[in-house]
C-alpha cells in the first residue's frame, strides 16, 4: 500500500526533530555558542574531542578566530567546553536529521511505497534539507573573518529554512492524513494565507532581533523606553534612515513589535470571520489552538523583553513561534482544498 502509515510516520519523525534542532539552535545563539567549532566536517567532525590533548587542539584552534580575539579572550579550557557542546550537538542533530529523512526515502522509493505526487514533495523537503546545511555553515563561515558575529541576514535565513522546513514536512504528513477534503470559503482560506505571511515575516524579524541581541535594548513594554543598556540604544544608526529597520537595533526591535500587534490582529479576525463560516468540529479546533497560542506566545514575548532576554525565556519564545507555526499551517490545511 502506498504512502501508508510507516510514510506518515516517517514525516513526523522529521517534524520532531527539526522542532529539537529549532530548540537547540536557540540554544547555540543565546548562549553565544555558534562559533565555538570554526571548521566543517562531515563526518569525522560528528566525533567530539576524546582526550584532553584533542580539547586543547581544538582550543588553540579556536583561538586563531576573531571571536576568541575580541570577546572570549579570557576564556578558560573549561569554558571553552561548554559553549563547543552546544555547537557541536546541534551539528550532530543536523546530520541525524539528514540520515532520518535520505535512509527511510530511498527505502520506500526502492520498495515503491510512495506516490508520485508524495515522491515529489519528498524530493523538495531534501532540498530544502540541503540548503539547510548549506545555510548553517554559511552563517558561521560569516563571524569567522573579522567581527565576532554571524551575519544576522545569514541567521535569519538559517532560522526561517528551518521553519519552513518543518511547515512543509508537516504539510506533506497533513496531505497523506486528510487526502479528501474541501475548501469552505475562498475568501477565508486567502485570509489564513495573508496570515501565513504576517507570521513568516515576523520570524524573519525575530531572527534579526536574536541576530543583533536587539532584545536587550528598550526592556519595557508597552513603550520601548531606554534600558539598562542605554549607551546601546541609539535610534539612528544607518543612513538611509529605511536601514535602520533592518539593521538597526532600535528599528529592527521596533518593526517585531509592531508586527506582533498586526499578528494579533490578523488572527483575531481569522477567529471572528471563522465563527461566521459554521465550520466543522476539526476547524472549529484549529481556530480555537490557533488563538491560544497566539497568547501565549504573546506574553512569552513580552515577557522575554522585560526579563532581558533570559535563555530558557528566550527558548521558549522561539519555540511559541514554532508551536504557532505549526497551528497556522494545520489551520490553513483545513481549510484548504
Amino acid at each position: 500500500m502506498k504512502d501508508n502509515k510507516k510514510v506518515v510516520y516517517w514525516l513526523f519523525t522529521g517534524c520532531i526533530l527539526i522542532f529539537i534542532m529549532v530548540i537547540v539552535g536557540g540554544i547555540t545563539r543565546l548562549t553565544h555558542s555558534g562559533l565555538s567549532i570554526s571548521d566543517y566536517k562531515l563526518v569525522t567532525g560528528t566525533i567530539p574531542p576524546m582526550n584532553e590533548q584533542e580539547w586543547t587542539e581544538a582550543f588553540e584552534y579556536y583561538k586563531q578566530f576573531p571571536e576568541y580575539q575580541k570577546k572570549n579572550y579570557h576564556f578558560t579550557l573549561e569554558e571553552f567546553k561548554n559553549i563547543y557542546f552546544w555547537e557541536w550537538l546541534h551539528r550532530v542533530l543536523g546530520r541525524l536529521i539528514g540520515i532520518v529523512f535520505v535512509v527511510p526515502f530511498l527505502y520506500f522509493l526502492i520498495t515503491k511505497q510512495l506516490t508520485k505526487p508524495t515522491i515529489r514533495k519528498s524530493l523538495i523537503l531534501l532540498l530544502l534539507g540541503g540548503f539547510q546545511g548549506f545555510l548553517g555553515w554559511y552563517m558561521v563561515k560569516s563571524g569567522l573573518v573579522d567581527m565576532p558575529d554571524v551575519s544576522h541576514y545569514r541567521l535569519a535565513a538559517h532560522l526561517t529554512t528551518a521553519f519552513l522546513t518543518f511547515a512543509y514536512t508537516f504539510w506533506v504528513a497533513l496531505d497523506l492524513i486528510y487526502p479528501n477534503r474541501s475548501s469552505i470559503d475562498k475568501g477565508f482560506r486567502n485570509l489564513l494565507r495573508f496570515g501565513m505571511i504576517i507570521l513568516i515575516i515576523q520570524i524573519i524579524w525575530g531572527a534579526f532581533v536574536a541576530g543583533l541581541d536587539a532584545g536587550f535594548i528598550h526592556n519595557s513594554w508597552p513603550l520601548m523606553a531606554e534600558g539598562k543598556l542605554i549607551h546601546e540604544t541609539v535610534w539612528i544608526e544607518q543612513e538611509p534612515l529605511l536601514m535602520n529597520f533592518v539593521e538597526g537595533k532600535s528599528g529592527v526591535q521596533f518593526v517585531h513589535r509592531y508586527l506582533a500587534y498586526i499578528v494579533v490582529g490578523v488572527i483575531l479576525y481569522i477567529w471572528y470571520r471563522s465563527r461566521k463560516l459554521a465550520p466543522e468540529h476539526r476547524h472549529t479546533t484549529a481556530i480555537n489552538a490557533l488563538l491560544i497560542l497566539l497568547g501565549v506566545q504573546f506574553l512569552l514575548g513580552v515577557f522575554t523583553l522585560i526579563l532581558y532576554v533570559p535563555v530558557w525565556l528566550g527558548v521558549a519564545h522561539q519555540v511559541g513561534a514554532f508551536f504557532l507555526l505549526a497551528a497556522m499551517t494545520y489551520t490553513l490545511h483545513r481549510f484548504t482544498k
